[in-house]
């Protein structure tokens, strides 16, 4: 082998070697994305019935890991099958127009041990924002369990047009939370 072949011979050689981060399973049984409203003061939880995660992570190289999340905005549920039926109509999810939402990771950064700030795009309805989400990883034994809290402004994604828009009727915010129970993470 020449010398100018040596040297790109190693790095491909390298990089194919290199091992890949192991992408985890998400355990859809023991998860849930969740949300609370607040309709005339009155906190009112609701959850997804329906979303897919990808996630790819090394806690040793967090800034190396990706995040994705794709949630069937018509799965949205309150538990209350008048409220269920209103949600996917037009004013709210508008689920017939704009079927997902997504999120998709830009950055993950460590924060203290077990903690990250996960930063990523929100899509729901068409409208995009930039959120960060605050990340807890707790281990025990083999199993890994991602929790979090955000707090996004539902006008800024269109939910509640019309006249739901009123913010005395239904708060601006939304708090989102998640527990997820993940396989496949390395010790932290």
């Amino acid at each position: 082998m020449t010398r100018s072949l040596i040297l790109p011979t190693l790095l491909a050689s390298t990089l194919l070697a290199a091992p890949a981060f192991a992408q985890q399973k998400v355990v859809p049984a023991q998860s849930e994305i969740g949300f609370t409203s607040h309709q005339m003061g009155v906190p009112v939880d609701g959850k997804f019935r329906s979303w897919d995660a990808q996630i790819s992570f090394d806690p040793k190289k967090p800034e190396a890991g990706k995040v994705s999340f794709t949630i069937d905005t018509g799965s949205a549920t309150f538990g209350v099958p008048e409220t269920d039926a209103e949600v996917p109509k037009a004013p709210w999810f508008n689920a017939a127009k704009f079927p997902k939402a997504t999120f998709q990771s830009t950055a993950i950064k460590a924060t203290g041990k077990g903690q990250y700030a996960v930063s990523g795009q929100l899509t729901v309805k068409g409208a995009s924002q930039t959120v960060v989400v605050p990340v807890t990883l707790k281990q025990t034994g083999g199993s890994t369990t991602a929790t979090g809290t955000f707090t996004i402004k539902r006008l800024d994604f269109k939910i509640g047009e019309g006249e739901w828009a009123d913010t005395g009727v239904v708060a601006n915010n939304v708090e989102v939370h998640f527990k997820l129970a993940v396989t496949g993470v390395a010790a932290l």
